[in-house]
């Protein structure tokens, strides 16, 4: 579990675990999550500080023999938390059942705050008395697992956004409000790019904005506390103990105040603003007009104002705000309600006005279910008050909607290789061709690193594996098992057609295999004299595909190569009376079976690598040959403000893009149509589960 890729697994446990413990307790959800954040906290921090603490310590000075004691400026200077003893993750969980863990995880939250005013009554810590102190004893050692014990990476920043973002599908707090989907976070950072700056969200939420503008700084192998400066506004104190915890897990600081946006600027940032980035509240109608009528943040006019005197749609009030905090050349990116972009009447002039700036850059449409707790489609605009004069009039549109990954039967987000494909239509507009190219040329070495995989790789554990091979060797081990009873029976036996069948499938499976293993080793060698410009890596992925295509029949081969083993069992079994026969080594034969069933699970999923990441560079190539920004049907579409006007100044990029063609069948994505089947089942599975006990307990409770 070294590198941050390989974590879903444990988020899973982790969360499953410690949700158990909620199920099994008297607390509800929204009781048990900030407890919870916490002791997360505790954890990452403990974490970064054993890291730091390594680095630090064989570079302190002495005096007289004695090493200088560590001090907080020497964490400071590494993004990370100075943790006092009694703060330390180890100690904590080291408590017996007969310690009182809430004092002592009070005391450790104390202690930090003492050294770090920024979270002076930030941590949970009175919450923690609510929670019995062996469920705080289970939850302290479900929180320490050996293997994460020694994981690198922002592995525990990204457990913290795992479980918010599952509390938040259990609308733990305020509807799960405070949560925004990491992949429109990340989408909306990576086409900001935030490189220095003041950043403001006046509605920051849990502060994921924030975290993901300093990974984009972070990735440019720059500081983020450095070049970066967070200013937040959040109306509720919950939440803004969430965003500063959130901030200081990824070693992050910022200024959040407590303030109704609608009404409050304690930051006074108008004009003065590098990028904004913010999820709204949308569509609210209660704000007072009146008390918005001389606000400067309004350049555009106040939208419709109904009879009650208030804003009848709030949307346009924040898009004003938005726009108006920028400086010169200031650039914004933020979530809406997808019924802003085509509203009419007084939202509509208002729209017209922003147009008319020249200033609306960019707009995605997103489909429905990216939300824990909405499920409404919704668009991402981008503002940009420096933008390119040959684009002052025009408005890229790109429409989303066909582009997701099904996360569970609710919630759909981008795979990392939709979002990048998605950035590279940004970069197309942008000009920055050589950054689609080196796009293109990463995802055909990729591919052919996963074909290479297919015969070593290393598993999660670093340890060295052999997919194809050993799944051969596997089959090989069947054979060899049932060999002593396949002695025992007539050549025409029962067993005889499917046993050919077998015969003639493994020597072609090898052939094939051996193919491949020469064809991926060639091109691995050859890539080594690629040509990056657009028409080589052209032809590279056309060159690639007979491989991909490869890969997906190894596919098919390796899964019929193990129905027909688990047949010829059957067919011994049912039709042999292979268990009244001595020969039969019953156990030998399951566990040569289960061990191949695995072992084709890790061939067939190594297999699918080969061909995903030909189809991501397929993808691009087919759509943008020329390595140049054109208009794609049902995708993108360059606006010009014309056809804008024409449309009722309309921003709806489904409006302007069309409807995709149907992709003829065989396109079809069979294997993502399966995966997605799955999901839905496991996902029906566990809430009949959970029904199943809920009606149990009900029952129990009525004494039935």
């Amino acid at each position: 579990m070294a590198h941050l890729e390989h974590i879903e697994a444990i988020e899973k446990r982790l969360w499953n675990a410690a949700d158990t413990l909620r199920a099994n307790s008297n607390y509800a959800s929204n009781e048990y999550f900030l407890p919870v954040m916490g002791l997360i906290f505790l954890r990452h921090a403990y974490r970064r500080f054993l890291v730091v603490k390594e680095e630090i310590e064989p570079g302190l000075p002495k005096r007289g023999g004695k090493v200088r004691e560590l001090t907080k400026e020497d964490f400071s200077q590494k993004s990370a938390i100075f943790l006092r003893p009694k703060a330390q993750f180890d100690y904590l969980v080291a408590l017996t059942d007969s310690d009182d863990r809430a004092k002592a995880i009070i005391e450790a939250m104390e202690s930090i705050e003492s050294d770090y005013d920024n979270l002076r009554g930030v941590l949970p810590k009175n919450e923690y008395q609510e929670l019995d102190n062996a469920v705080l004893g289970q939850l302290l050692r479900t929180l320490n697992p050996e293997e994460l014990q020694k994981a690198s990476g922002d592995v525990f920043g990204r457990i913290y956004e795992y479980f918010l973002t599952q509390f938040a599908d259990l609308k733990a707090h305020d509807n799960g409000e405070f949560f925004t989907p990491v992949s429109l976070v990340s989408l909306i950072a990576n086409v900001l790019e935030p490189e220095g700056g003041t950043v403001l969200d006046p509605a920051c939420g849990s502060g994921g904005m924030f975290v993901q503008s300093a990974r984009f700084v972070e990735r440019r192998d720059e500081n983020p506390v450095e070049k970066l400066t967070f200013r937040g506004l959040e109306k509720n104190a919950t939440t803004i103990r969430l965003a500063k915890m959130n901030l200081a897990v990824h070693g992050l600081e910022g200024d959040i105040q407590k303030a109704i946006t609608y009404y409050e600027d304690p930051h006074e940032l108008l004009g003065k603003s590098d990028f904004v980035m913010a999820n709204p509240p949308f569509n609210v109608d209660e704000i007072d007009a009146d008390k918005l009528k001389r606000d400067p943040r309004l350049p555009f006019g106040l939208p419709g104002v109904n009879k009650k005197g208030k804003v009848s749609n709030g949307n346009y009030i924040w898009i004003s705000y938005f726009y108006s905090y920028l400086n010169e050349h200031g650039r914004a990116g933020f979530v809406m309600s997808s019924q802003a972009s085509g509203a009419g009447r007084d939202e509509s002039k208002v729209r017209q006005k922003l147009v008319e700036t020249g200033d609306v850059d960019i707009m995605f449409g997103i489909r429905s279910n990216f939300f824990y707790t909405r499920t409404v489609p919704c668009e991402l605009w981008f503002l940009n008050r420096a933008k390119p004069e040959e684009h002052r009039d025009k408005v890229l549109m790109i429409d989303a909607r066909n582009v997701y990954r099904k996360v569970t039967r609710k919630i759909y987000d981008f795979s990392p290789e939709q979002e990048k494909n998605l950035l590279a239509i940004v970069w197309l507009y942008r000009g920055e061709t050589e950054k689609y190219l080196e796009l293109v040329a990463s995802y055909c070495r990729r591919m052919l690193d996963e074909g290479s995989g297919c015969f070593t790789a290393q598993d999660d554990e670093g340890d060295q594996i052999e997919p194809l091979p050993t799944f051969i060797a596997s089959i090989d081990s069947v054979l060899d098992a049932l060999q002593p009873f396949l002695k025992t029976q007539k050549k025409d036996g029962p067993h005889a057609g499917v046993l050919k069948e077998l015969k003639d499938a493994l020597p072609a499976f090898k052939n094939d295999v051996d193919a491949f293993k020469k064809a991926i080793g060639n091109e691995h060698t050859g890539w080594k004299k690629q040509k990056t410009s657009n028409g080589e890596l052209k032809k590279a992925v056309d060159r690639l595909a007979p491989l991909a295509e490869t890969s997906r029949n190894l596919i098919r081969q390796s899964d019929l190569l193990y129905k027909l083993i688990c047949r010829l069992i059957e067919t011994c079994e049912n039709e042999c009376n292979a268990r009244d026969n001595e020969a039969w080594a019953h156990r030998d034969i399951t566990r040569a079976r289960k061990s191949a069933d695995e072992a084709r699970q890790m061939a067939v999923e190594q297999l699918k690598q080969v061909r995903y990441f030909w189809r991501q560079a397929h993808w691009l190539t087919e759509r943008f040959p020329a390595a140049e920004l054109r208009d794609v049907e049902g995708l993108v579409k360059l606006v010009d403000r014309g056809e804008i006007e024409a449309n009722d100044w309309s921003l709806t990029p489904g409006r302007y893009v069309g409807v995709a063609p149907e992709e003829e069948d065989d396109d079809f994505d069979f294997e993502e149509a399966l995966r997605e089947i799955h999901v839905e089942l496991d996902d029906l599975n566990a809430e009949a589960v959970e029904l199943a006990t809920t009606i149990k307990r009900n029952f129990e409770e009525l004494g039935v």
